[in-house]
């Protein structure tokens, strides 16, 4: 996809590696480009059922913005870059699941990366937090939106103000990561989670996705209505026959996302 965002294929799945290691993977204007147009690719191509994102390296998963380049910026040249969409944003409008193998350091831009994702893998070695007002910034990527309705108001705030670096142990504590396992496990463990998810009906965990996404943002019964409304399509899906005349059969199920 370009020099600094790799893909690779595993089966179903599709790994985007951000391959910036010298630099603790931080995310150049650039390479911020290039990752939404590999997630974008990722969710458009119909043999892809789920995606890893990860760092390249050992150390890091994603130091956040390049802070070289921010130091030259105007304010103005900040505000068209923000005003033009993120890639915060393109990871979190992705429909299918993104998984992040978060092997190392995740700070700043790039732990608003892991949160835009729908689930988060943890090596026991991983680092996290929002360290923005230590350089007079506030995190800028969602991360003051998306943390509290990850790990509570509480958890943010002390995040957000205190720029305090925790580690995966506490993150799993609060609810940042849903897994931790060792280091040497990590790609391996996102794969197989990301491959267990694909072995579904394509169209349900599609509309699963949504529906419980939409939990964040709308009313409850708003919300409600959503799901019955993508409860329906499930239904009526060529898939659902399959599903529910593999588990009378006691067969595997085959699933062809119609």
């Amino acid at each position: 996809m370009s020099a600094r965002i790799l893909t690779e294929r595993v089966g179903p799945v599709t790994l985007i590696t951000i391959d910036n290691a010298e630099r603790q993977n931080a995310l150049t204007a650039s390479m911020r480009s290039d990752l939404a147009s590999a997630m974008q690719w990722a969710d458009e191509e119909d043999d892809v059922r789920a995606i890893v994102l990860t760092g390249a390296g050992e150390r890091s998963f994603a130091a956040g913005g390049d802070i070289n380049e921010l130091a030259q910026r105007t304010l103005e040249e900040q505000r068209d870059i923000m005003a033009n969409g993120s890639v915060f944003g393109a990871v979190r409008r992705v429909r299918k699941p993104v998984i992040a193998a978060i092997n190392g350091i995740c700070l700043g831009g790039g732990l608003e990366l892991a949160l835009s994702c729908d689930l988060r893998v943890a090596g026991a070695h991983a680092r996290f937090g929002q360290p923005e007002v230590a350089i007079g910034l506030i995190p800028g990527g969602g991360g003051t939106q998306m943390l509290p309705r990850v790990v509570g108001l509480g958890h943010a705030m002390r995040l957000v103000l205190t720029g305090d670096v925790i580690d995966a142990v506490e993150a799993l504590r609060i609810g940042l990561v849903n897994e931790v396992v060792p280091a040497a496990a990590l790609r391996g463990r996102a794969l197989s989670l990301a491959t267990h998810i694909a072995s579904k009906a394509p169209l349900a965990v599609l509309a699963a996705k949504e529906a419980t996404r939409a939990a964040l943002d709308l009313p409850f019964e708003e919300g409600r209505q959503r799901e019955v409304a993508l409860f329906e399509q499930c239904f009526a899906s060529a898939d659902r026959v399959e599903g529910v005349g593999a588990f009378l059969a006691k067969r595997p199920a085959c699933f062809r996302g119609r």
